[in-house]
């Protein structure tokens, strides 16, 4: 008999004490014995409704089991669904039928690309303070995003990369995706600004335009949600369902744009735009997230036209990919976090999968800013 998942669950505004005692019996459920896997009446958010009625001011949270009949496809339907992330509408209303209605609040977003990016930078704040960012100005003084406004395309291949963190240095810098107009900043958590455990050795940024899509499940990176083994269940769904409950309940930064690792000599600044050709990527699965690093090189670069694609950089940048990996793989490490995973057999792709990740991303962001994709929290001018 195929399994008929029903029910779309939203969860209004919940602290993160609140996602725990969800954890909590999410794991009692997991170890009941499941007589049918066609029931979900004994799903862990209807035997607790004293978790339904929080205050209006926690941290929204959104959990999702699609609708869908799973017969001889089951395992690809569950990796999809497990690759499906939550995000943070402003209003949210709870419903345990099949007419379930999300509403979220409209925001106005300006998504036409400067045809040139002609752009000034304007410091706010002092840097290392918590009250510092990095805007971007047009011609006439007005601010705009660096995500949204400068194009990703340059025309014969090339791209436009922004540098947050330059090479030799560990402020962790990042375009604030959730603020107007999409300064960068330094990362913070608990309230204490982020820095790397060691310098990066290499110009790091974003490609504008595009978004990691969190509900986008990428066949050739299998298993991006089941690296960390959760235990031994009775059943493939409890499994399944137990590492998308808890990376929904426990993860906080889902909505990334595309990362680059520019391998030039040069040192960039935070802001500056580089034109840059991609060379390769490797995809990274931090906690259980699909993380995609594109490795490129400055068109401005003297040895930019000795590489062209992955097998250039081992032979012009001896060692290059395997630092890059390393690198990202033990950063958390030193914070007592597990080292990061990788996808596609440990391995860096050619320029042509690089490619192919630019353009899906740059659709994903294509379609986030035409509200074809729920916008939660992410700003969209």
């Amino acid at each position: 008999m195929p399994l008929v998942i029903q029910q779309y669950i939203v969860i209004k505004n919940w602290s993160a004490e609140s996602r725990i005692q969800y954890l909590v019996y999410t794991i009692q459920w997991l170890v009941t014995p499941l007589t049918s896997l066609s029931t979900l009446s004994s799903f862990p958010v209807i035997g607790a409704p004293n978790l339904l009625h929080q205050p209006s001011s926690m941290a929204a949270t959104r959990l999702m089991v699609s609708t869908t009949n799973i017969g001889t496809s089951s395992s690809l339907l569950f990796k999809a669904a497990a690759a499906a992330p939550f995000f943070k509408p402003r209003h949210l209303s709870l419903h345990f039928n099949n007419t379930t209605k999300l509403v979220t609040k409209k925001r106005g977003f300006a998504c036409s690309a400067l045809y040139r990016p002609d752009f000034q930078i304007k410091e706010e704040g002092q840097p290392e303070t918590l009250d510092y960012r990095v805007f971007f100005v047009d011609n006439s003084g007005k601010k705009i995003s660096p995500w949204h406004d400068i194009p990703l395309h340059v025309g014969d291949g090339a791209f436009n990369f922004i540098v947050e963190i330059p090479k030799e240095s560990s402020a962790k810098m990042e375009v604030a995706t959730d603020e107007v107009y999409t300064p960068i900043k330094q990362d913070t958590k608990k309230g204490k600004l982020r820095y790397y455990p060691y310098n990066i050795n290499w110009n790091y940024g974003l490609l504008p335009q595009t978004w990691e899509d969190p509900s986008h499940a990428n066949p050739d990176v299998d298993g991006a949600f089941g690296d960390n083994d959760p235990g031994n269940f009775e059943s493939p769904l409890k499994e399944k369902y137990f590492i998308y409950v808890s990376h929904c309940l426990l993860c906080d930064n889902l909505y990334n744009v595309v990362d680059v690792v520019e391998i030039g000599e040069s040192r960039g600044n935070v802001g500056q735009l580089m034109k840059v050709k991609p060379l390769g990527c490797l995809a990274m699965i931090d906690e259980g997230e699909l993380d995609w690093k594109i490795v490129a090189i400055s068109l401005d670069d003297p040895k930019a036209s000795l590489v062209n694609d992955i097998d250039d950089v081992e032979k012009h940048f001896p060692g290059t990919l395997t630092a890059i990996r390393d690198w990202f793989r033990d950063y958390k490490i030193p914070d007592g976090k597990p080292a990061n995973n990788f996808g596609l057999g440990n391995k860096a792709a050619n320029k042509d999968y690089a490619l192919k990740v630019i353009t899906e991303t740059n659709e994903s962001w294509a379609n986030l800013v035409k509200r074809s994709k729920p916008a939660g929290e992410l700003s969209l001018v």
